[in-house]
């Protein structure tokens, strides 16, 4: 009988605590996803050819990202983006996509075991968020299409908005526990505070 190694997730061992947070708040670990980190230049022809295997045109604008049929694509920095698929195998996914830029000197990289995902919605949201992030997250200055790459308690963090009150938060795994940890500890405190008022 040979060995077989199964993909699990980081935080399947917090799933049951992050189902139990107060009312107003919904915390979740999202499935496993295959991700390519994507290197193009943005104003050749490298990134039309992506946006037509995409289906969508690669962001150029700092700090916004754009859904794919059965994805995103998120603006990392100039010539930069983090794709990421549903439904994609990791290695099909880097091939596929390593394909379509190899003509243009791009690169497309898996890095799917790199990070995984927390999904964060509710009314209280973006204000458990602000507990923990220096970024300003009202919602004329962080909505719906924005993402930032900054620090959510002391982890390195991909924030993006997704709707009103409804984020994901990319983490490198080796942090995805300590993440949980810490909203489940911001949201205990927070469930307090509410009770006092």
């Amino acid at each position: 009988m040979a060995d077989t190694l199964y993909r699990t997730h980081p935080l399947e061992h917090r799933r049951e605590a992050l189902a139990g947070l107060p009312a107003g708040l919904t915390a979740y670990p999202e499935d496993l996803f295959a991700a390519v980190d994507l290197r193009v230049d943005p104003a050749g022809p490298g990134a039309e050819a992506v946006g037509r295997a995409l289906g969508t045109a690669l962001p150029v604008e700092p700090n916004t990202w754009t859904h794919t049929t059965d994805g995103q694509v998120v603006w990392l920095g100039p010539d930069e983006w983090l794709v990421t698929s549903s439904t994609a195998q990791p290695q099909q996914f880097e091939q596929e996509l390593g394909w379509v830029v190899s003509a243009f000197d791009g690169a497309a990289v898996d890095v799917s075991a790199q990070r995984t995902s927390i999904r964060l919605r509710g009314e209280l949201a973006r204000e458990l968020l602000s507990l923990g992030c220096a970024l300003d997250l009202r919602p004329t200055a962080f909505g719906p299409g924005a993402c930032a790459q900054t620090q959510l308690g002391q982890a390195g963090v991909l924030l993006l908005a997704l709707g009103d009150g409804d984020f994901r938060v990319f983490v490198r795994q080796s942090f995805a526990t300590y993440l949980a940890d810490w909203v489940l500890d911001a949201a205990e405190d927070f469930s307090d505070f509410r009770k006092e008022t």
